[in-house]
């Protein structure tokens, strides 16, 4: 079911509901457009209030607040605060606090918090790990950086060459926080040793994926199994029990470039995928075969920006489940409840 959607002022690449109370319906939309004429990449990060429950169908989705950036490849709130990581075409990390100035959804902004050059290439994704006190970023020119966080201020502790061309992706193991993993468009899938200096590779496949690997996560409750997306159409299952060698144990084909794949909050094994030229799909990977429990095709540009909002409702009914998307080019916004999860 739809419940609205909202052209934004650039092309839409990245979408992330805030995972802290009291900004549950707070969701971040940010953009990233090529200026010619100026040879500069541009972009924003807009605020919108999403109140399914609002009878008036205009109150749905509200614009609350937007902020003018460079372009931003991706962003990814902490898990431990209402604190804002964007990485943006400029080389740069920014870190942006959601705050509520007035008690009412008027008052809501994003102030700056700190910033740090990382590099003379753009950086493509930006990963927190677990107690938020570092972020990995996947660089342009193939490299990985690993930015610490104290007080708020950034500063670079590691920086290496990680791959041959552009890192799409890299994602913190969530159960063994030494680990680091990385995608990226020369096809490879890697793993770090975050304990040495410079980091040392735990296992590289080369083999798997025939494209680009655009992104990585984790089942959050079985954590010896990871999921890769990849420009090849696939989502693949790994088994990571022998961490020198992982088991491509299950495939499937959704029909377009897996960009983005985000865990259903509260539901296990349940898969939202951004497929850009296929839109968008909502995957069931659990102990039998991967099967695509619903898609969903309203956009009319490349699928990019995918998320599930958390929520109490969504805690204690999966069918009430609220997902946020958006597409690049016709920089098309929307929110909408899947129809299939109450079979679950």
């Amino acid at each position: 079911m739809d419940l609205g959607s909202c052209y934004l002022g650039g092309n839409a690449d990245a979408v992330e509901f805030c995972p802290h109370r009291p900004f549950l319906h707070v969701l971040a939309a940010a953009t990233y457009t090529l200026q010619e004429q100026e040879r500069d990449r541009a972009g924003s990060i807009s605020l919108f209030s999403v109140d399914v429950a609002s009878e008036d169908a205009s109150r749905r989705l509200q614009l609350l607040h937007t902020v003018e950036t460079a372009g931003i490849f991706d962003m990814k709130w902490s898990p431990k605060s209402p604190l804002l990581a964007q990485a943006d075409a400029h080389g740069r990390i920014a870190l942006r606090r959601l705050e509520q100035e007035d008690g009412s959804d008027t008052g809501i902004l994003l102030t700056d918090v700190s910033a740090e050059d990382i590099s003379s290439s753009m950086c493509l994704y930006v990963d927190w790990n677990q107690t938020a006190e570092s972020l990995s970023v996947g660089l342009s020119d193939g490299s990985l950086s690993l930015v610490s966080v104290r007080e708020d201020r950034l500063e670079i502790s590691e920086q290496w060459t990680a791959h041959q061309f552009e890192v799409w992706t890299c994602y913190f193991d969530r159960t063994s926080p030494h680990l680091l993993y990385s995608g990226s468009d020369d096809c490879c899938f890697s793993c770090w040793d975050l304990r040495e200096s410079p980091p040392n590779i735990v296992f590289q496949n080369k083999k798997s994926h025939k494209m680009g690997v655009c992104c990585i996560t984790q089942n959050p409750l079985e954590g010896n199994m990871l999921l890769t997306g990849s420009y090849d159409e696939f989502l693949r299952v790994w088994d990571m029990r022998f961490m020198a060698k992982p088991v491509n144990e299950k495939l499937i084909n959704l029909g377009g470039g897996v960009w983005r794949m985000k865990y259903h909050p509260s539901i296990a094994d349940v898969v939202l995928a951004a497929c850009m030229h296929n839109g968008f799909a909502i995957v069931k990977v659990g102990s039998g075969d991967a099967t695509v429990m619903e898609t969903y095709c309203k956009h009319e540009s490349l699928a990019y920006g995918a998320d599930w909002q958390k929520s109490e409702e969504v805690e204690q009914n999966g069918n009430s489940s609220v997902v946020a998307t958006c597409s690049f080019y016709d920089r098309l916004l929307r929110v909408w409840q899947p129809e299939n999860l109450a079979e679950l």
